[in-house]
């Protein structure tokens, strides 16, 4: 009985590993799909808005990191995914594109739960659209440009989010969720 050890690795590596081709999942590990609550079948040829809580935020995210990819560097990132059952898990994302001349092409992935939590922090939608808003660099007035809202409400809501994360300015919390900050996140 011959067995594959690159197989054998693959799908119990201690992270969620996929491959996609064009934001669709292409190959995971039996590690990706258990973290998600699927079957590796209920995943093979899916879009990834399968695992996004809306259209808004799976289309948001898409041109994130994008720059370093284009230039044949990793992207890390940390970010809230939604399980089969509804329920919402803070994971560390790594990506790397095999083709850096059209990223989002083909792309190895990586998923690790962040320090086991489950949840992560309880965020309302509109904090999860400013927080992805606030990753892509946007003012508050730009933000209240693409959210329909006021600057004052938008500072709400990122005063919110400070507050959410224990932290006392973006530029720390931005650090945290890109991978970047010092220590545990404390979610």
């Amino acid at each position: 009985m011959t067995i594959d050890l690159d197989q054998l690795a693959y799908d119990n590596a201690p992270m969620g590993l996929a491959l996609t081709e064009d934001r669709t999942i292409r190959a995971c590990n039996q590690t990706f799909a258990a973290m998600f609550g699927y079957r590796k079948d209920q995943l093979i040829g899916r879009s990834f808005r399968l695992l996004y809580g809306t259209d808004q935020e799976f289309h948001q995210i898409r041109d994130i990191g994008l720059e370093p990819l284009r230039q044949s560097l990793p992207y890390t990132d940390e970010r809230l995914m939604r399980r089969a059952d509804g329920s919402r898990v803070w994971c560390r994302f790594r990506a790397r594109t095999l083709t850096p001349e059209a990223p989002l092409e083909r792309t190895v992935l990586s998923f690790a739960l962040i320090d086991n939590a489950t949840e992560g922090p309880k965020l309302t939608e509109r904090e999860r659209e400013v927080l992805l808003l606030l990753s892509q660099g946007l003012t508050s007035k730009e933000m209240a440009r693409v959210l329909g809202l006021s600057p004052r409400t938008v500072e709400d809501v990122r005063a919110r989010l400070l507050k959410k994360f224990q932290v006392k300015n973006v530029a720390v919390l931005l650090a945290r969720l890109s991978g970047h900050g010092s220590g545990n996140t404390g979610w």
